[in-house]
């Protein structure tokens, strides 16, 4: 004798039975829900938790078909990514060990691998297409496995895809099952951005380091204080626009035993050279390409040539150097000889400075002809030189002066510097006044606030005796 079945909890209960109310049927429902509803909030909680507290990418990335299948009572997940390249590659698997499982692994690794080869891609031309290895997948799989995708998607740019599958005939996907999927993918895309972020952060951290140093060597190449010079007032300030720059000034004596004294012990008699350059360019390159002059200019400086000699072999030893960097250098090179005070100069098309004559009260220009540094390899260089009178004063600047802007657009220009400088002249300031009077009078016309777009380079020689 076979027992009766037990009886449904809607239908009529027979009189050996007590009947079941429908308000506990309901309860019990609402009960069953309740824990389903806070299961599944607890698991998108512990994927926030992990969310916030993995600082390595791979940690979060190894729970993730783990959580997406947990979250709806799938079998397994899988995660495909998208390599620097642009094609796909199965980054993590999450299903119960056995022999479907291990088809699934092979069926994913196979197509993303195979799609790889067949349209082997670049950063700059890849193109996934998303619906091709959906469509390869549920073909390779058939219909006994039910699969869904969902993408990951990264600043609107489409990532990689969050497979879940069950082997479950009965499974279905329902709209809320699809939407948790979604809900792990998203957190996903949260993580990979995060970590791009944080790449980005390390990396700009890195390289204000680096430039923070190339700032610091580049400060101290600079020369510390003017040096003493018989006859003689100097002033010189370098202000960049960037933390590196291609601005350059130096003064250089024309002995060995000057390099290894105080330059500033006492008035020295013997010939100095002074000198200003700018590098094409802003930023690293200008300043390694400004140091590197610096260390070749004042080698030769030593070789006691004349200034078109010297400017001429720099010129031939920089030249691959500069041609291979793309950037040229302007510099004006003078030698001042405190004993007769003259001046010898020569020019590789730099602003020529301007001359204060004082007995005239006129201004001139120092310049004779030449090519950019590093522009052609036999560029020629011509000499000239200038008596110079007590009183006179010369002002060597580059053209972060002449070509700043203001917020009107107007720039200060070539004669609107020289104005300036005669008004200064005229008051007869001393070397540093006339410096500050220029600085003060180029921060006054581009306006409080307003950012300087080139380095500026002044330096000021004025003969006193």
């Amino acid at each position: 004798m076979t027992a009766a079945p037990l009886p449904h909890p809607q239908s009529p209960i027979d009189n050996n039975s007590s009947p079941t109310p429908p308000v506990a049927v309901l309860k019990d429902l609402v009960a069953r829900l309740h824990r389903e509803q806070n299961r599944i909030q607890n698991l998108l909680s512990s994927l926030g938790f992990a969310l916030r507290s993995f600082n390595n990418l791979n940690q979060f990335l190894e729970i993730v078909p783990l959580m997406a299948a947990r979250v709806t009572d799938a079998d397994g997940g899988a995660l495909v990514l998208l390599k620097p390249n642009g094609q796909p590659r199965l980054e993590q698997l999450h299903c119960q060990e056995g022999q479907a499982c291990r088809d699934m692994r092979r069926s994913l690794e196979r197509i993303t691998r195979e799609m790889g080869l067949s349209s082997p891609a670049t950063p700059a031309t890849a193109s996934f297409k998303p619906q091709i290895l959906d469509e390869k997948l549920k073909e390779d799989l058939g219909e006994e496995i039910h699969v869904f995708g969902t993408p990951i998607l990264v600043k609107n740019e489409d990532r990689g895809r969050l497979y879940i599958f069950s082997y479950d005939p009965s499974y279905s996907w329902t709209s809320t099952r699809k939407k948790l999927v979604q809900l792990v993918a998203d957190q996903t895309a949260v993580a990979i951005a995060n970590n791009e972020l944080a790449n980005e952060l390390r990396k700009k951290e890195r390289l204000d380091r680096e430039l923070e140093i190339a700032s610091e060597i580049q400060e101290h190449l600079f020369p510390k204080q003017c040096p003493a010079i018989a006859g003689v007032e100097l002033a010189a300030r370098c202000q960049t626009a960037h933390r590196v720059g291609g601005d350059y000034y130096d003064f250089i004596p024309a002995t060995y035993e000057q390099f290894s004294s105080d330059p500033q012990q006492f008035p020295s008699a013997i010939p100095w050279s002074i000198v200003i350059g700018d590098v094409m360019g802003k930023g690293v390159p200008a300043g390694l390409i400004m140091t590197m002059t610096r260390g070749m200019l004042r080698a030769e400086v030593l070789n006691r040539h004349s200034p078109a000699k010297i400017l001429n072999h720099l010129n031939q030893v920089m030249y691959d150097d500069l041609e291979k960097s793309h950037r040229f250098l302007t510099l004006f090179y003078s030698e001042y000889d405190p004993q007769t005070r003259i001046l010898s100069y020569t020019n590789a098309a730099h602003n020529p400075p301007l001359l204060w004559q004082a007995a005239s009260q006129s201004i001139h220009k120092l310049d004779t002809w030449g090519m950019l540094i590093g522009l052609e390899s036999d560029s020629q260089y011509e000499d000239d030189r200038v008596q110079l009178e007590t009183g006179d004063t010369v002002i060597y600047y580059t053209d972060g002066f002449t070509d700043a802007v203001n917020k009107d657009g107007d720039r200060f220009d070539e004669d609107r510097f020289v104005e300036t400088v005669e008004g200064a002249c005229k008051q007869g300031d001393r070397p540093q006044a006339i410096l500050d009077f220029l600085f003060d009078r180029l921060g006054q016309f581009i306006g409080a606030g307003n950012r300087y777009e080139d380095d500026m380079t002044l330096v000021v020689l004025q003969v006193t005796e």
